[in-house]
């Protein structure tokens, strides 16, 4: 989650600790059944089995410093300002067609609620920091494209 920092609502903070340390949880149980040293005493199958732990554990491991990297930008950029996008701000955006949505900005995209937009998309970048009236432009798979954003509502949790 590169770039400058970018505020986030008190919820999603909360949120990203809650994942946090859901991650440190299930490093820790993966770390627990990995074998200490480099012998190993079983077969092919055994020892791909130790890898791929290894490699999970590297995952999780990448996952939890991208975390809190994240959450030590939150605290240097400080709570969302009243109007203006952050991650957990909710806002309704008109798009080219003419069609008006409403979208809640944040982290993680959450495969169950399509109304969440990650402030690391294209939609989500363009949207950060910006206030009811401005129009943005983003990349979508089908070429550039224009939204106004319409309003910035509270925070989402």
């Amino acid at each position: 989650m590169p770039g400058e920092p970018e505020p986030i609502s008190p919820d999603a903070r909360r949120a990203l600790e809650k994942d946090l340390a859901d991650l440190r949880a299930e490093r820790d149980a993966v770390a627990a059944t990995l074998r200490s040293g480099t012998d190993y005493e079983g077969d092919r199958a055994d020892q791909a089995d130790e890898l791929q732990r290894a490699n999970e554990l590297t995952r999780l491991d990448d996952r939890i410093t991208d975390l809190t990297v994240r959450l030590r930008q939150a605290a240097i950029a400080g709570p969302p300002e009243a109007g203006v996008v952050g991650v957990g701000s909710s806002v309704t955006v008109r798009f080219d067609d003419g069609t008006t949505q409403t979208l809640h900005i944040g982290e993680l995209a959450d495969d169950e609620d399509p109304s969440v937009v990650t402030s690391d998309s294209p939609l989500g970048r363009a949207l950060l920091g910006r206030r009811g009236g401005d129009s943005v432009d983003y990349e979508t798979p089908s070429g550039p494209a224009t939204a106004t954003l319409v309003s910035v509502g509270g925070t989402a949790g």
